[in-house]
């Protein structure tokens, strides 16, 4: 199982899918995606992260590195 540090906390999250998983048929969750930005910059959040975006105005990096 894949894991990649959230850009925010800097938590490992687990990435479903891929080749670890194809033998087992384990369902894993993904903890987490890649967003891409107003700004043009994208960054790898887990989902607590995400939910700290602001929902009232467009999101960009200096947001991300104020969670």
């Amino acid at each position: 199982m894949a894991t990649q540090p959230c850009d925010s906390c800097g938590m490992d999250v687990t990435i479903a899918g891929g080749i670890a998983n194809i033998w087992t048929q384990e369902a894993t969750v993904t903890g987490g995606m890649t967003l891409e930005l107003v700004d043009g910059t994208e960054h790898f959040l887990c989902f607590d992260c995400i939910d700290r975006l602001p929902d009232d105005e467009d999101v960009t990096a200096d947001h991300v590195r104020g969670l």
